[in-house]
């Protein structure tokens, strides 16, 4: 683990008191510093926590909201529940799967921008097919849209760079 990457950790535990107590928003703090959490922060987190590396794998691989994978900056949400599957969700999953070069096996871009993540349900059946981008709804979705989407997200991204 770096320097960096460990005295950002020791700072979440310190926030917490190291109470073991808090392992959920401790977790939730560290995947929020680096988009998913990390094996030898977990590692670090559980000795710090003087509970076993287990329980904390056990905690990150149960819950859905974490994620052990790398994930990319930018996460596309796409409902794939009964509503937005019988609007056509399917081509919106294509359409940004050929977008990104990504496929079901692969779900983050190798330059880390963006992830895809199909989902069961965003409670949003009334605006069917919908697509979460960074936290921001976009209801009745088509290939086309999504993949304007991406675009200006890719240009926003380009021009933050540039900055």
């Amino acid at each position: 683990m770096s320097v960096e990457k460990l005295s950002d950790v020791i700072a979440i535990l310190n926030e917490y008191d190291n109470n073991p107590s808090k392992l959920i928003p401790i977790l939730q703090k560290v995947q929020h510093k680096y988009n998913y959490l990390p094996e030898d922060a977990m590692t670090f987190v559980a000795n710090s926590l003087g509970i076993p590396p287990a329980k904390v794998f056990g905690v990150a691989t149960f819950f859905s909201h974490f994620s052990i994978t790398p994930k990319g900056k930018h996460i596309i949400k796409i409902c794939d529940g009964t509503a937005c599957h019988v609007k056509k969700s399917e081509g919106i999953i294509n359409a940004v799967q050929n977008k990104l070069g990504l496929n079901a096996q692969k779900h983050t871009t190798d330059d880390f921008n963006f992830t895809l993540e199909c989902v069961s349900c965003l409670g949003a059946c009334g605006i069917a097919p919908v697509v979460v981008i960074d936290e921001e709804v976009h209801p009745q979705m088509t290939p086309e849209k999504v993949t304007a989407l991406i675009d200006e997200v890719a240009k926003k991204e380009a021009q933050n760079a540039g900055k």
